[in-house]
């Protein structure tokens, strides 16, 4: 199962963006992860499409946009537009997941859905054949630096379990408390992109951290 790191840039120096995702660039992570939050369906607010667009200028790598905003069919093709190549949006954001999907597809780029830690993976089953990745979140999402919740392990390896049984190659990448010291845990459980801020960009060589989690 190939293993890939998505650097979170919720965790970057806002005041030298372009240093930091140019360091992304040239590491061995292969996404970007940008997280968009509204302060509605998470207690914060982080960045958007202005922010965005000098980061696409930055770095030639997936940028993998993880959605904690309501209705976030509204905003899919300023997104893209904005240079995100994956729309990941929250299942227990909007009222009609079927229309959001729609809508990413539309925009041509890949589609993600995310769960909160409360959500069960069953809430899964009917969407499973619409997207292509699946976020678990291994924290409560809206702030960083949160320690990694341990049960979540059981929830990717039931996620990967329901995949398995459906037909389904998805994608599981998995968010929240991720570094070196917990990264095989994760991979073993079923994982294949873990998304890592604080570890990544509080290291003292953010790029050995990188390489330290893909070789955990």
């Amino acid at each position: 199962m190939q293993r890939t790191v998505a650097p979170s840039m919720l965790s970057a120096d806002f005041g030298h963006l372009e240093r930091d995702t140019r360091m992304i660039d040239r590491s061995a992570a292969e996404w970007v992860h940008i997280d968009v939050m509204d302060g509605v369906f998470v207690p914060n607010i982080s960045f958007g499409f202005p922010v965005m667009k000098p980061i696409r200028k930055a770095t030639s790598k997936l940028l993998d946009v993880h959605l904690m905003i309501v209705e976030p069919e509204k905003y899919v093709a300023r997104f893209v537009e904005a240079g995100a190549d994956l729309v990941t949006f929250h299942l227990e954001a909007t009222k009609d997941p079927a229309g959001c999907i729609a809508r990413i597809r539309e925009a041509g780029v890949r589609v993600g859905i995310s769960i909160k830690p409360a959500t069960p993976v069953a809430a899964l089953r009917e969407w499973l054949p619409m997207v292509d990745l699946v976020l678990v979140m291994s924290v409560e999402p809206g702030f960083g630096g949160q320690s990694f919740i341990p049960g979540s392990l059981a929830k990717i390896r039931e996620l990967r379990a329901l995949a398995d049984e459906l037909g389904f190659a998805t994608i599981i990448e998995v968010d929240g408390g991720i570094s070196s010291a917990n990264a095989r845990d994760v991979f073993d459980a079923g994982a294949e992109v873990l998304v890592a801020g604080s570890a990544v960009f509080k290291a003292a060589d953010p790029e050995a951290e990188i390489r330290r989690i893909l070789e955990a």
